[in-house]
C-alpha cells in the first residue's frame, strides 16, 4: 500500500537540539575540543559597565569560524546559513527558537576588537596543535598570495600630489624661513615623480582617446599606485599577475610548518610590497608565535621573490638557514674575470687588475664599483669584445654579494633540491585551500587591519580542521607521567612514521 506523508505544523513540540546532532559531527567535536571562555577576559577592555549587552564574544568568534569553515564570503550569508543548520546552532549555543544576531553586529564587532584579540585566538589554536605534536617548528615554508580587496577598479581616483606637503612640513623641525624652502623642494620633487609616472601611464594611448571626455575613456592604459588610489579602501593596492586582471589587492604572507602543514604565521601586507621586503616582519611574527612554546626556527624555505640582501641578512642575524634561490640579476661568476678576495679586486684574461673604486647607489641598493685602468684597456686585443667603445671596464657588485654567494653554494646541494620540492608540496597547497575553500579569495572588509583579521581567522579555521583530523598511534595515558616537552617529542616522532 502506498504511503503518504501529511504535514501539519505543531503549535508545541518536545525537542532537544543536542539529541539531533550526531556524536561524530564535526561541529559537536569542535565544540568539545575548543574552549573559548578565555575570550571574556581578553575582550573585557572593549566594553563599559552600562548600556545594552553586546553579542557574546565566544558566539561572535564561533560565527566567524563558521563563515570560514563553510566558505561563506559575507556576514549576511553566515547568519542565513547558520539559521538552517542544527549542528551549527548547537555549536554556537543557540536554540532553534532563539533569534540570531543581526548580520551587521558581526561587522561592528569585528571593527571593535583589536588585532591583539585575533592574535590571542590564533596563538591558542596553534598551541593546541603544538601540544598534539603537529608542529616541530624547525623548518618553515613561506609563500605569499594576492587576495582581492573589497574595492572595485571603478572607485579609482588620481592622487593629489600636494596633499601631504603640509604633513611633511609638520614632521620636520626648522625655522619659518627654512620651512618654505624645504616644503617647496618637497613639492617640486613629488610633482616631478607624479608627472613622470603619469606620462608612463598614458604612454602609447591614441590621441583620440586622450581627447575624449567620456567617463570610460578617462582611465589610463597603465594604472600605478604612484598616481592612483581607491576611494573606498585607501590601503588596497593595484597588483596584477600574468594572465590575471588588474585589480586592488592585499598580500597574504603565510608560514607553514613542514611537519604536518600547520600555519604558524599569517599577516596582511600592502600588495605593492615585494616579498623580500616583507620577510623581516614575517620572521619576527613567526618567532613570536613559536618562541613562547619553546620551538626554535632553524630553516626557512621560500621562492626567488624573497631573495634580497636585507632578507638574507635578516635570516643570518636570526641564526636561520635559508633555502631561497637568488634573483635573476645575481651573477656568481663573471665570465673572463676572476675575483680575488684577499685584495678585493678582479683580474681579466690579460691578467690586468679591475680595482675597487667606490660604493655607489644602484637603484636604491648599495653597490661596490670596480674599474680598470684606461692605460690597460687601450692597447688590449680583446677590447672590442670586452668593453666595446667604453674607455674602461666597469664591474658593479651588490654590497650584499657575500650573502648571495653563500646561498648560491648552499643551493647546489642535493638537500636544497629536496627543500624546493618540499616547499612546493607544503605551502602552495595550503594557500590554495585557504583561497578556494576557506573564504580567503576576497576580504569582505576595508582597511589593512581588518584584512589582517580576516586572514588570521581563515588560518585559525584551517588549523582547527587539521587538528580535528589529526590522529596518533600513541596512547596518551601511557605518557601521562612524562614532562610536556617529552610528550611533544614522542608524539611528533610517532606521527612522522604514521603519516610520512
Amino acid at each position: 500500500m502506498q504511503g503518504r506523508k501529511a504535514f501539519e505544523e505543531k503549535l508545541f513540540t518536545n525537542f532537544q537540539l543536542s539529541d539531533r546532532v550526531p556524536a561524530g559531527n564535526s561541529y559537536r567535536r569542535l565544540k568539545e575540543a575548543l574552549d573559548l571562555r578565555f575570550l571574556y577576559k581578553t575582550t573585557a577592555q572593549y566594553y563599559g559597565t552600562e548600556g545594552q549587552e553586546s553579542i557574546d564574544p565566544t558566539v561572535f568568534f564561533k560565527l566567524m569560524l563558521v563563515g570560514y569553515l563553510e566558505n561563506l564570503g559575507s556576514d549576511r550569508r553566515i547568519i542565513d546559513h547558520t539559521s538552517m543548520r542544527l549542528d551549527i546552532l548547537f555549536f554556537i549555543g543557540y536554540n532553534i527558537d532563539e533569534p540570531l544576531p543581526w548580520h551587521s553586529t558581526l561587522s561592528r564587532t569585528r571593527q571593535l576588537y583589536g588585532e591583539d584579540v585575533f592574535k590571542v585566538l590564533f596563538k591558542t589554536v596553534l598551541k593546541h596543535c603544538i601540544d598534539k605534536g603537529m608542529v616541530s617548528g624547525r623548518r618553515q615554508a613561506i609563500d605569499s598570495a594576492l587576495i582581492k580587496a573589497n574595492a572595485s577598479m571603478d572607485s579609482i581616483a588620481e592622487k593629489e600630489v600636494m596633499d601631504d606637503a603640509d604633513q611633511f612640513a609638520d614632521e620636520l623641525i626648522f625655522n619659518e624661513e627654512d620651512r618654505g624652502q624645504k616644503v617647496g623642494a618637497y613639492k617640486k620633487k613629488k610633482v616631478e615623480e607624479h608627472h613622470r609616472w603619469k606620462e608612463k601611464a598614458y604612454q602609447g594611448m591614441p590621441a583620440s582617446r586622450l581627447n575624449k571626455k567620456a567617463e570610460d575613456d578617462k582611465r589610463p592604459k597603465f594604472l600605478s599606485n604612484h598616481t592612483h588610489y581607491s576611494t573606498t579602501d585607501k590601503d588596497a593596492r593595484i597588483a596584477v599577475k600574468p594572465g590575471k586582471p588588474r585589480q586592488f589587492n592585499y598580500l597574504a604572507q603565510t608560514c607553514v610548518d613542514t611537519e604536518h602543514h600547520v600555519i604558524t604565521h599569517i599577516a596582511a601586507y600592502h600588495a605593492d610590497k615585494k616579498d623580500s621586503q616583507c620577510l623581516p616582519g614575517v620572521i619576527r611574527g613567526l618567532k613570536e608565535n613559536l618562541s613562547k612554546e619553546g620551538l626554535i626556527v632553524e630553516q626557512v624555505i621560500a621562492d626567488t621573490g624573497y631573495s634580497s640582501g636585507q632578507a638574507l641578512k635578516t635570516l643570518e642575524e636570526n641564526n636561520i638557514t635559508g633555502y631561497i634561490p637568488n634573483f635573476g640579476q645575481y651573477k656568481h661568476e663573471r665570465e673572463g674575470f676572476t675575483y680575488h678576495k684577499e685584495g678585493d679586486y678582479y683580474t681579466c684574461r690579460q691578467d690586468k687588475k679591475i680595482e675597487f673604486k667606490k660604493i655607489k647607489d644602484n637603484n636604491g641598493y648599495a653597490a661596490r664599483e670596480y674599474r680598470s685602468s684606461r692605460k690597460d684597456c687601450g692597447p688590449c686585443p680583446l677590447r672590442s669584445s670586452c668593453i666595446g667603445k667604453s674607455p674602461e671596464k666597469k664591474i658593479v657588485d651588490t654590497f650584499d654579494k657575500p650573502y648571495y654567494d653563500k646561498m648560491h653554494e648552499r643551493l647546489k646541494t642535493p638537500y636544497a633540491r629536496r627543500m624546493k620540492k618540499l616547499r612546493q608540496s607544503t605551502v602552495e597547497p595550503v594557500l590554495g585551500t585557504l583561497i578556494n575553500f576557506l573564504a580567503m579569495k576576497r576580504v569582505n572588509t576595508r582597511g589593512i587591519k581588518l584584512a589582517n583579521k580576516c586572514m588570521m581567522m581563515a588560518a585559525i579555521a584551517y588549523n582547527l580542521k587539521k587538528m580535528m583530523k589529526f590522529k596518533t598511534n600513541i596512547p596518551m595515558t601511557a605518557m601521562a607521567w612524562l614532562p610536556k616537552e617529552s610528550n611533544r617529542f614522542l608524539i611528533a616522532l610517532f606521527s612522522r612514521f604514521t603519516f610520512s
